[in-house]
């Protein structure tokens, strides 16, 4: 997503210079956003695979091959489709599933209900993020 925003801003760019836009994503954006991703992986993503992992539900090395084949399924589908997916709520929602398909009560319901309170509120405050962001640029240019 990192790759296309980019690559988006640097043709929309071009274009307003009266230049071409590139054809291909450049190579130097491709490697930022790859080490990018890595280093937040590094820095905090051993939090989320250990929610994903180990909170939700315990899982075992067959129980992740299923979430993970569910998951990966659906995102080729949805990509088909031409279905934008987060691949964050697929693989989650997967995981539940191999969880509830032991037993209900195997999927800690807790931490599902916290995951999906954070989904829920990304997209407001991550607005009203950007509007006070606007507004404070607006002032000062």
């Amino acid at each position: 997503k990192a790759m296309g925003i980019i690559f988006m801003a640097l043709g929309a760019y071009a274009a307003a210079e009266g230049q071409t836009p590139p054809p291909t994503v450049p190579t130097w954006v491709i490697i930022s956003c790859a080490t990018a991703m890595a280093l937040g992986t590094a820095a905090g993503g051993w939090r989320i695979i250990r929610t994903m992992g180990q909170r939700i539900i315990k899982l075992r090395p067959i129980n992740g091959f299923a979430a993970e084949t569910a998951a990966a399924g659906t995102i080729l589908a949805a990509a088909h489709m031409g279905v934008p997916v987060s691949t964050t709520h697929v693989i989650a929602s997967s995981i539940m599933g191999v969880g509830a398909s032991k037993r209900v009560s195997a999927v800690r319901w807790g931490v599902a209900r916290n995951m999906l309170i954070a989904w829920v509120l990304t997209i407001p405050v991550a607005a009203a993020v950007a509007a006070l962001l606007y507004a404070g640029l607006h002032l000062v240019f």
